[in-house]
């Protein structure tokens, strides 16, 4: 059986933006799906980042900010808990879905260290991991198909409904369904075990990176750099070259993020 006829676990944030340095959860979303992808436990979180919602993701996820003020719970005590949940999902052995995992899991990582809060990294010994980014095997098993990699528009393309975008549990249960639909579509990925699974897609995001740094500078910036690291980016990285560095996000926020 492939991990695709198992049991998965799916990710999503919404948050106030597309930085993963400086921007702040908003709502989470972790949802455990059976082998026939229906629900066996959703958790949900919903927090006052402590800083303003910019208008520009409100608009996208609906989260403003008089409604997370009003009823958001205080942000470090929701980190805290999105990470043990997460934590003890991966310390299970259960594979990971997230949609765009290099933007998702690099942000939580920074609100736990922007808390004091041990980092999913910490809280495991080790990298995060098995992830299945739906982003990275799209690409990976479809390099060429032209239009938009969007959670949206992965949906359209694998026949999956997606009924709320942008609503974090909404958005998780489509992400583990478009990786069902992968891996039912193509058998050498679905037949890959869970920990080749993710180090194939390490090397994949990275190829793919290089490949968008190669197009940006075509394309008029020569300085340009794509992010390669999947799917946690180095904190001393971002910091270190916070001005250069792109994400490969082929239209920002694959999920949205900010949207």
């Amino acid at each position: 059986m492939g991990w695709h006829q198992g049991l998965l676990v799916s990710f999503d944030l919404e948050t106030t933006g597309t930085d993963v340095e400086r921007d702040r959860i908003v709502t989470a979303a972790l949802i455990r799906l059976d082998a026939d992808g229906r629900e066996a436990l959703r958790d949900t979180w919903l927090l006052d980042p402590g800083v303003p919602v910019p208008e520009e993701a409100a608009a996208i996820h609906g989260m403003t900010t008089a409604h997370v003020r009003a009823h958001g719970q205080a942000a470090a005590e929701g980190v805290e808990q999105i990470a043990t949940a997460l934590a003890a999902a991966l310390e299970a052995g259960l594979p990971l879905v997230v949609m765009n995992a290099r933007y998702d899991l690099s942000l939580l990582d920074r609100e736990c260290r922007r808390y004091g809060l041990p980092t999913l990294a910490e809280r495991l010994g080790r990298q995060p991991a098995p992830v299945i980014d739906p982003l990275v095997l799209d690409k990976h098993v479809d390099r060429y198909r032209k239009g938009k990699r969007t959670l949206q528009a992965l949906c359209r393309h694998y026949g999956v409904p997606l009924e709320a975008a942008h609503e974090a549990g909404a958005d998780a249960v489509a992400a583990a369904a478009v990786a069902r639909r992968i891996g039912e579509r193509h058998p050498a990925v679905a037949g890959t075990a869970l920990a080749a699974l993710h180090a194939l897609q390490e090397e994949a995001a990275a190829e793919q990176a290089a490949s968008f740094q190669k197009y940006l500078r075509r394309s008029g910036d020569p300085a340009a750099i794509v992010e390669a690291a999947w799917p946690l980016i180095p904190y001393q990285r971002t910091r270190e070259r916070p001005e250069e560095l792109e994400l490969d996000l082929s239209g920002p926020g694959q999920g949205q993020k900010q949207g």
